[in-house]
């Protein structure tokens, strides 16, 4: 398994801090968020990491060179991050997507336990990691899944042999079938990598490509029955994209400090 992590986004609603610094070099209690991803990934036994990187690429790459050496882990530059979101930076990585691997999105932190029981789920070619809660606003990335009892909220069709298969994900689906939001972070096995790259090549043959999610594709792909899900524990995990989230992500006794 190998990991990819999306990190080339200059995270805009944490200004004025990252005028200068990219939202993945922020300190997360004295430590790069993207140092503590890294962390996780090998402590997990991830050693196969790739950042693909964008604003201040060079404080990334000098930062991760100057804490785990030199061509350890590697990166690639996406020179596209300013005008297009996390797709095109998929797209960027596509030659590390030629066997099983991970994406994490470079805003999410998370304890050891969630990588543990992603990798540990069931191998289906594409498997996404959710959590659920209470309520879920118009910023999550909210999931609809199958319930195992005959449908999904009372959407008949599904079998319990298809429990915890995915729907749909997006930001804009009906408050009243959603389930689980994503976490950012999803595998890709067996026969995976090749249907998410020619969703890709599809994909970048349109100009609405340029404005996409990586998910919208997954969303796609889950209409063929491919994509399954893998519960994790909410409280396991954070997404950092404001001021007061880094501020608990900060939080003393936080799992994945």
């Amino acid at each position: 398994m190998k990991a990819i992590i999306l990190s080339a986004g200059q995270g805009k609603r944490l200004l004025p801090l990252t005028e200068r610094v990219p939202k993945c070099m922020l300190p997360i209690a004295g430590e790069p968020l993207v140092a503590r991803q890294i962390d996780a990934l090998l402590e997990c036994g991830v050693a196969d990491i790739t950042i693909v990187v964008g604003f201040g690429a060079e404080l990334v790459e000098s930062g991760v060179a100057q804490r785990y050496g030199a061509q350890r882990i590697r990166t690639l530059y996406n020179p596209f991050y300013t005008i297009t979101d996390n797709l095109v930076s998929c797209w960027v990585a596509r030659r590390e997507m030629e066997r099983d691997f991970l994406i994490l999105n470079g805003d999410t932190l998370f304890a050891p336990i969630v990588l543990r029981q992603l990798l540990a789920a069931p191998e289906r070619p594409i498997t996404l990691a959710v959590s659920r809660k209470d309520g879920y606003d118009d910023d999550d990335m909210k999931v609809i899944r199958n319930n195992g009892n005959g449908g999904n909220n009372g959407n008949n069709g599904n079998n319990g042999n298809d429990a915890g298969r995915l729907l749909h994900v997006g930001k804009k689906l009906p408050r009243e079938e959603v389930n689980a939001e994503s976490i950012g972070m999803m595998t890709f096995r067996g026969e995976g990598p090749r249907l998410f790259r020619d969703a890709m090549d599809r994909a970048l043959r349109t100009p609405a490509a340029l404005s996409q999610w990586y998910l919208s594709l997954i969303d796609a792909l889950a209409k063929t029955g491919v994509v399954f899900t893998q519960e994790i524990p909410a409280a396991a995990w954070t997404e950092v994209d404001s001021p007061a989230d880094l501020e608990r992500a900060s939080t003393p006794g936080a799992a994945w400090l």
